[in-house]
């Protein structure tokens, strides 16, 4: 379906603006009104990550007049791998900032708006308000819930992708735009359960896959601000890298939408955290009491050497990351032996029968969690897991190793 331009047309090109954008203006269903909109144009870019990166990179070169960036994290070596927006240089600078410097180098003719925070229910109206569309280059779920939410109650379509491994997906939602299209909600009415679905962080991505997405999300925005070509509102684009194939999935408008539906029943913005859930409830009651700190930990391996203390710690990540870095006389363990009840016999053996208390680890803690209920609920009464996990360990043990 075609939609109205979202933007009205600036007064002018510049003649330096002309040359620039060149390839543009000799484009009939771009051309010089196209152009002007474009520069016209006040885009919101969620994240300066993975996904962020190559969508203000191409944004600011397609000469989108106003840059919005909401990001609170810094540049980290690890992020070099795929967020192309950022340089070795700028390692340990906030990466709003490493952002706008790259930017300024794409084309200087971009206004760029640093939101240097976390976005969250008490700034998300502020910071969305006055911006034309929206790119979401968020990570977590209860992030895309809030920016779903918040979208729709400013009337204020978005572009939306999301990457893993070598997948990725990308939509348009405009619920307030066009009356029979689907919001975020009508796609994943209910997050995954807690612990379903691993990050970006303890899945990893490929870093290519970034572009990809990321490029898909620049066209539908530029596609929804000059009003030309078939936007993907209503459509679920699909990409698999590894077999090199894309799908398109239709997206059908939910009546029972608890946000855009017949009769809605979410009219403001709730708590995205308690409605995710980081952890499900059977680990979150498993973990309170029975949580250690790497400091803890630290001591016990020394008395555990002296013959004070004897316990087994198992790693519950994957091989590959236990290839990475680990906590010295951990023994791995996948969470999936867990989940499949695989790792009983193993731990039985480690244990001996469940004379040795059983402490349990995974990158930050979640995994670990989830982990500890299954073994609490399996005898082991006195298991505990470490808070923080390997990267509290690195971050405040043993800052030799490698993080990811």
């Amino acid at each position: 379906m075609t939609v109205p331009p979202l933007v009205e047309p600036a007064d002018e090109l510049t003649i330096d603006e002309v040359r620039r954008y060149s390839r543009h203006l000799i484009i009939p269903d771009v051309g010089m009104a196209g152009q002007k909109r474009l520069k016209n144009a006040k885009v919101l870019v969620i994240g300066a990550g993975g996904l962020g990166s190559p969508a203000l990179l191409y944004l600011a070169a397609a000469g989108v007049g106003t840059l919005g960036i909401v990001e609170f994290d810094e540049v980290d070596e690890s992020n070099l791998q795929r967020q192309i927006i950022h340089k070795q240089s700028t390692i340990g600078q906030p990466k709003a900032e490493s952002a706008a410097q790259a930017i300024a180098e794409v084309n200087p003719y971009v206004n760029v708006v640093l939101h240097n925070e976390r976005l969250d229910n008490d700034n998300v109206f502020r910071i969305f308000e006055g911006y034309d569309l929206i790119v979401d280059g968020t990570d977590n779920f209860a992030t895309r819930y809030m920016v779903n939410d918040a979208a729709y109650f400013l009337k204020i379509p978005y572009v939306w992708g999301s990457i893993y491994r070598f997948d990725g997906q990308a939509s348009v939602f405009a619920p307030t735009l066009v009356d029979d299209a689907p919001c975020y909600r009508c796609l994943y009415p209910e997050p995954p359960p807690p612990g379903m679905v691993p990050s970006c962080a303890e899945g990893g991505v490929l870093g290519v896959l970034c572009a990809s997405i990321g490029s898909i999300q620049v066209n539908e925005a530029i596609k929804l601000i000059t009003g030309i070509g078939d936007p993907a509102i209503g459509k679920l684009v699909v990409y698999d890298a590894l077999e090199l194939e894309w799908r398109k999935v239709r997206i059908r408008k939910d009546p029972n939408c608890a946000l855009c539906g017949e009769h809605p029943t979410v009219d403001s913005l709730i708590d995205y955290e308690v409605f995710c859930g980081a952890l499900s409830q059977d680990a979150a009651d498993a973990a309170a009491g029975s949580t250690i700190s790497v400091g803890t930990l630290e001591h016990w391996i020394k008395e555990q050497s002296e013959g004070a203390r004897d316990f087994v710690l198992v790693d519950v990540r994957e091989p590959n990351e236990y290839e990475i870095n680990k906590i010295p006389g951990s023994t791995l363990l996948p969470k999936g032996e867990f989940l499949t009840g695989a790792a009983f016999d193993r731990l039985r053996e480690l244990t001996h029968d469940g004379e040795k208390q059983l402490v349990l680890h995974c990158k930050s803690g979640v995994r670990s969690a989830e982990c500890l209920a299954i073994a609490k609920g399996a005898g082991y009464n006195d298991a505990v897991h470490v808070g923080g996990g390997v990267v509290a360990w690195v971050n405040q043990i043993d800052p030799s190793q490698p993080t990811y």
